[in-house]
């Protein structure tokens, strides 16, 4: 099992974000975790990162009790997160970020890959990532130079460039339009292999529902179903669930 998410509850003060979930991922799949607003979706993410300590239940990857580790060790143990919000270094081209990315998954840090290595492989290699998000013609352009749609391609090869056994992608669909959405929900199974995984945390549920074999649907910090897509979109209380909605 590439991860296990055992029996996590998380409270914020006498909120309880998330309740008693448990999620398995096993390899080469991808997971769409969807569910209304104020379902607990970004906290459940936070704690299969790091950024949330749950205060119960535990995280394990690829067999190994994460729940104490840093998001650094995560990282460098094959986990990777695109977010929603891409906040790309301005004054460095598209293939230069990507670079960063690679040279810090060897390094440790970004800022020393940055002035410590010979960045001619890290270039070649993050031109190869940005080709095969379908960007590659804009390698040396400038983030502020290129749509939003380039934004979300880049943070995938960022993400691609950790060389990760399990990616999370936070929302890569906001703010793009129908056309792209579908483009990008394209590029995203594209790059589920039999090593790699990945997890789409997606309000875009025409597309999810697309792209996603099997769904984890979340209501009220509390898993609702989890299992074939269809069948989960079947299920009546997962239809009551989107009727409903709330505030995340």
């Amino acid at each position: 099992m590439l991860l296990n998410v055992s029996k996590v509850t998380v409270q914020f003060g006498g909120v309880t974000a998330v309740a008693d979930l448990s999620l398995e991922i096993g390899r080469g799949e991808l997971i769409g975790i969807i569910g209304p607003n104020g379902a607990g979706k970004t906290t459940l993410m936070r704690v299969i990162t790091g950024m949330v300590r749950p205060t119960s239940g535990r995280v394990f990857l690829k067999g190994t009790d994460i729940t104490g580790w840093t998001i650094d060790q995560r990282v460098r143990s094959g986990l990777a997160l695109a977010q929603q919000i891409v906040k790309p270094l301005a004054t460095f081209t598209l293939a230069e970020n990507v670079a960063l990315a690679c040279g810090s998954r060897r390094m440790g840090s970004p800022w020393r890959a940055m002035t410590t290595l010979d960045r001619k492989a890290e270039l070649e290699q993050a031109k190869a990532l940005l080709e095969l998000v379908g960007i590659g013609a804009a390698a040396h352009d400038y983030p502020s130079e290129v749509p939003l749609g380039y934004l979300k391609c880049l943070e995938l090869a960022r993400a691609l460039a950790l060389e990760p056994d399990l990616i999370l992608l936070d929302e890569p669909l906001a703010g793009l339009n129908q056309a792209e959405a579908a483009e990008m929900a394209d590029r995203i199974a594209a790059l589920v292999t039999d090593a790699r995984s990945i997890i789409l945390i997606e309000h875009n549920l025409r597309e999810v529902v697309r792209i996603c074999p099997r769904l984890f649907v979340q209501d009220h910090g509390r898993n609702l179903d989890f299992g074939p897509t269809q069948q989960v979109m079947a299920n009546p209380k997962v239809r009551a669930a989107y009727l409903g909605g709330g505030a995340d």
